[in-house]
C-alpha cells in the first residue's frame, strides 16, 4: 500500500513541483489524474476534496492537503527534506528568490487565466503564447538576477536541491513550452540543467506523467 494518494494533472506546475518533493523524501504514492482539460476539478467528487476546484491534493499521514507550497512545507517539516535554511533571514531570500516563480508568475500563466485571456482578445491567433511568454521572460530575467546572491553549486541555493529548485524546474518546462526566449540567463540553465539530472526531478517531469493515447 503507497504511503499517499496524489491527485494531479501532469502538466499542472504545482503538481509538478509535489511529484519533486515527494520523490526527494522516498514517499511512494498512488497517482490519481484530475484532467484540467476535461473539467475534471470542476467535479463534485473533486470539489469534494478542495472546493477550489485545483490540483495537487495530497492524501497522506491521515491528512488531505492542498495548495503545493504549503504542502512543500509540510512534507520539509515532517520528512526533513532541507529545502530552507534554518536561519530566519537566509529563510526568507530563499523564499523570495522561490516566490518570484510560484507565487508571481505562475499564477498568472496558469490554465483557466490564459485562456480567460484568450476569450477576452477574441481568440487572437498569438494567444496565450504571446501571454505566457509577456510574463515568464520578466519573472525568470528578475530570478537570474536575484542567483547572483547565492551559491550555484551545482543548484540554485546551494549543493542539494531545495524550495527554488523545485519551484524552477515547472517553471522551465512551462517556459520551453511556450517558445519563451531564454537567452542570457545562464545561472538559470545551469540550474536547470543540475536539475534535470537528478533522478527526483528527472522521474517528475510531465512526459513520464503524461497519460497515453
Amino acid at each position: 500500500m503507497s504511503a499517499a494518494t496524489l491527485y494531479d494533472y501532469w502538466r499542472s506546475s504545482a503538481s509538478y513541483r509535489l511529484r519533486i518533493a515527494l520523490n526527494m523524501a522516498e514517499i511512494g504514492y498512488d497517482q490519481i489524474p484530475v484532467d484540467l482539460t476535461k473539467g475534471e476539478h470542476r467535479s463534485a467528487e473533486h470539489l469534494a476534496r478542495n472546493p477550489q476546484g485545483l490540483v495537487p491534493v495530497l492524501e497522506i499521514d491521515g491528512l488531505r492537503l492542498t495548495q503545493s507550497l504549503a504542502i512543500l512545507d509540510y512534507l520539509d517539516q515532517t520528512r526533513g527534506l532541507n529545502l530552507l535554511p534554518k536561519d530566519p533571514a537566509a529563510r526568507a531570500r530563499v523564499q523570495a528568490l522561490a516566490h518570484v516563480l510560484a507565487v508571481d508568475i505562475h499564477p498568472v500563466c496558469n490554465l483557466k487565466v490564459a485562456k480567460f485571456a484568450t476569450e477576452l482578445s477574441g481568440g487572437r491567433d498569438d494567444m496565450p503564447g504571446a501571454w505566457m511568454r509577456h510574463f515568464i521572460r520578466p519573472g525568470l530575467e528578475a530570478f537570474e538576477t536575484l542567483l547572483e546572491g547565492f551559491d550555484q553549486a551545482p543548484f540554485a541555493t546551494g549543493d542539494a536541491p531545495g524550495f527554488a529548485d523545485i519551484c524552477l524546474m515547472p517553471q522551465m518546462y512551462n517556459a520551453r513550452r511556450w517558445e519563451v526566449d531564454l537567452s542570457g540567463l545562464e545561472r538559470t540553465l545551469a540550474v536547470e540543467a543540475a536539475c534535470a539530472d537528478h533522478p527526483a526531478f528527472a522521474a517528475a517531469h510531465p512526459d513520464n506523467h503524461k497519460p497515453e493515447g
